[in-house]
């Protein structure tokens, strides 16, 4: 068959319903300033969707910094790859800090977090080796597992249980054929929230001689007593051997990195074709994530008032009786029962008659007749966008048990 003919008939579990959604599902456009408030579909929205954890976004330090360093450098320098050409003491000073903030020898920059993850996996497995990961891992593990021309063990989500046979399996390979164990986890995981169970993977170390890998996007910044992360909230940075980190989150940017001993690093930029083979992250990016990575170290109040958020937002829900499942990090899921066309006019509900903007997250990411509302706390809400959120989610609730979502289609805006 045609490769087009075939996309014009199956266009994927998400994409099959792309007219319908796109545009207010789907691909919506929030537009104004990046706050707790901004306007979608011509209405101004409280917003739980911005991946803004610390209020740097629009932070006025941060929008100095960022348009100093665009007026000073431009966006094209410097140019080139960093491995020929695109090499400044500012990428070498930020690799430094971050290195020295997560508690390792050296840090690499890399200019997307997926890219960074999927490239790095890929460089450091050769076919002898096994990977062992989380099912849960999120999209750019999955992809970058997917590369490995060796075998490759999944466990459950957290069952270290069955994690430790899986490590029993690939050891048997691994004594054979000479290789290493790479286990891959997550700190936070992005949907559910709950935090990777490392200091239980870790203990298996002494045992199965493995390396451990985590991607914490959703840890670094926000927890920990500084803001290092996953590991120091656990009190196992030490334990970490490659630690990944995003500036999408806490950060508000682009960009990523991975922090590890100096061999280790040395070795990625030599071996990962992502970064060999891509221009260098511009200048006002590195510039602006020197500012935010600043405030981030020295300006605590910002991670104090996103738990103070966080805190009321989650015991609200609990003491209203919702379902928020095992978070243990600023991600905030609300689970629901019903159907994807419920979902719709319930989403539909909640942004044209009560003003409230969140993510919905149904089948195939989640199993069949749930419905997560997935919201996201911030340094830049209230407690009063707390109460009313809250307040909003108990009619909408009581709208679902009552049947006044129903519909036998999915419900295409207002």
């Amino acid at each position: 068959m045609d490769i087009f003919e075939r996309i014009k008939h199956n266009r994927g579990p998400l994409g099959e319903h792309a007219k319908e959604a796109h545009g207010y599902f789907t691909f919506p456009k929030l537009e104004g300033e990046i706050s707790n408030r901004m306007m979608f579909n011509g209405k101004e929205r409280l917003v739980w969707s911005l991946n803004n954890y610390l209020g740097l976004g629009n932070h006025p330090e941060v929008r100095k910094a960022d348009a100093d360093a665009a007026r000073d450098w431009g966006m094209a320098y410097p140019m080139g790859a960093r491995m020929m050409s695109g090499q400044t003491k500012y990428h070498e000073q930020l690799e430094e800090e971050l290195a020295a903030f997560e508690n390792k020898e050296a840090a690499y920059l890399l200019n997307f977090g997926y890219q960074g993850m999927v490239s790095a996996i890929d460089a450091l497995v050769t076919r002898k080796d096994v990977i062992v990961y989380d099912a849960e891992s999120h999209a750019c593990i999955l992809d970058g597992v997917r590369l490995h021309m060796g075998k490759r063990f999944v466990f459950p989500h957290n069952n270290i249980a069955n994690l430790e046979k899986q490590l029993q399996r690939a050891k048997r390979l691994t004594d054979e054929s000479g290789g290493g164990i790479l286990v891959i986890s997550e700190g936070v995981f992005g949907m559910s929230g709950d935090q990777g169970k490392l200091k239980e993977i870790i203990a298996l170390k002494a045992k199965y001689d493995f390396r451990l890998f985590v991607d914490d996007a959703h840890g670094f910044g926000v927890l920990g007593k500084t803001g290092a992360g996953t590991g120091e909230e656990q009190g196992v940075q030490d334990g970490i051997d490659v630690y990944f980190g995003t500036f999408a989150k806490s950060m508000a940017s682009i960009g990523a990195f991975v922090a590890s001993t100096q061999d280790v690093i040395t070795f990625l930029q030599y071996n990962m074709r992502s970064q060999i083979f891509a221009k260098s992250l511009p200048m006002p990016l590195v510039i602006g994530a020197l500012k935010r990575l600043e405030l981030l170290r020295e300006d605590p109040s910002h991670k104090e008032k996103l738990w103070t958020i966080v805190n009321a937002l989650q015991s609200g829900l609990k003491n209203a009786g919702f379902e928020i499942g095992n978070t243990q990090s600023c991600v905030t899921p609300v689970y629901l029962n019903g159907t994807i066309p419920e979902a719709t006019a319930l989403i539909v509900d909640l942004r044209e008659n009560h003003d409230i903007f969140c993510s919905m997250v149904v089948y195939p990411v989640v199993p069949k007749g749930i419905i997560l509302l997935r919201l996201i706390p911030t340094a830049d809400h209230t407690l009063e966008d707390v109460d009313y959120t809250i307040e909003v989610f108990s009619k909408i609730r009581e709208n679902l048990k009552a049947g006044k979502y129903i519909t036998d289609k999915i419900i295409t805006t207002i």
